[in-house]
């Protein structure tokens, strides 16, 4: 068992990270985030594999577009990598 070093906690979407809050799993897309039907698809099997949060790359303008589509249709909190 490790000891967890003291970390201050913030909120993800409804999704507590730090402190003292359980562990959380992350994980990010493989897909090009302007293919909005395909990142969504991958974001609901990782959400039903147990991710609790999901990142997508956002390096472009088309992936801040589909970006904008895909947060209100996501079951977990999204994290642009930018």
């Amino acid at each position: 068992m490790f000891e967890r070093r003291a970390t201050r906690k913030i909120s993800v979407g409804d999704v507590e990270v730090g402190g003292d809050a359980p562990i959380t799993v992350q994980s990010m897309t493989i897909t090009m985030t302007a293919d909005v039907d395909g990142t969504l698809a991958q974001i609901y099997e990782l959400a039903g594999a147990g991710a609790d949060i999901v990142r997508c790359t956002c390096n472009e303008q088309a992936a801040a577009e589909g970006l904008a589509r895909i947060v209100p249709r996501s079951p977990v909190p999204i994290i642009a990598d930018i």
